[in-house]
């Protein structure tokens, strides 16, 4: 993994808003006393949202300043998780998948339609509307290979497919996250292959007919007829 910094250009300051403030107070409330430090990750998470997608140093200090902390301990944190983008973002951030499944299926070729139509790695479009960087596996490993943007997987992918992706959320057109071919989630491509026989689904009806006219067993302490 590379070094990660804290951006160079950095605004002047940060400050939750009060709908944030409040939600941040109850997420603090979450967690016994002298536990409170366990929501920095929550926290730097709703503060990145509201900059924008990144995570300014005002913002860390913010958080550090609400949970009692050192500043470097939530500083430790927001450059450890890759979650946690350190410098500005495009209004769609693409993040990629290098880990070995997805290279396997072919994501080298989606690494330079990124280079290609959106740039350098970690550097936003001049018009501000894309980023990407790598990442390590976001666990979609049976529908590699895939990206993240925003918040939501797209999956299964062709350089031919992440291009019109591309292309389409440029010009403002609704796109479809997961899967990108004929398959729903991560079921096998082509459809099912094992358990297809309708015989296994059907009404067992026969079997509650025989299980109905079987007699039932004695009463406890009933006298068998036959004696003994």
């Amino acid at each position: 993994m590379s070094v990660r910094r804290l951006a160079e250009k950095q605004p002047p300051s940060f400050a939750f808003s009060p709908d944030n403030l409040e939600w941040a107070k109850l997420q603090i409330a979450k967690y016994p006393q002298g536990r409170q430090q366990s929501a920095v990750i929550p926290l730097l998470w709703r503060a990145q949202e509201q900059a924008g997608g990144w995570l300014p140093q005002k913002a860390i200090e913010a958080v550090a300043d609400l949970l009692g902390m050192a500043k470097i301990r939530v500083l430790e944190v927001a450059t450890f998780y890759t979650m946690f983008n350190l410098s500005p973002v495009g209004r769609f951030h693409v993040q990629f998948c290098g880990t070995t499944p997805c290279m396997l299926r072919g994501a080298d070729g989606l690494k330079k339609v990124l280079e290609r139509v959106i740039g350098h790695e970690n550097e936003v479009t001049a018009d501000g509307t894309f980023s990407w960087t790598e990442v390590e596996c976001l666990g979609a490993c049976v529908n590699a290979p895939m990206v993240q943007i925003n918040a939501d997987y797209y999956e299964d992918l062709t350089p031919e497919i992440l291009t019109r992706l591309i292309n389409d959320l440029a010009s403002g057109r609704v796109v479809r996250p997961g899967p990108q071919v004929d398959r729903h989630l991560s079921a096998p491509i082509g459809g099912e292959t094992t358990l297809t026989d309708p015989a296994i689904y059907a009404p067992r009806a026969e079997a509650a007919t025989v299980q109905e006219s079987a007699p039932n067993p004695p009463a406890a302490g009933a006298t068998d007829p036959r004696g003994g």
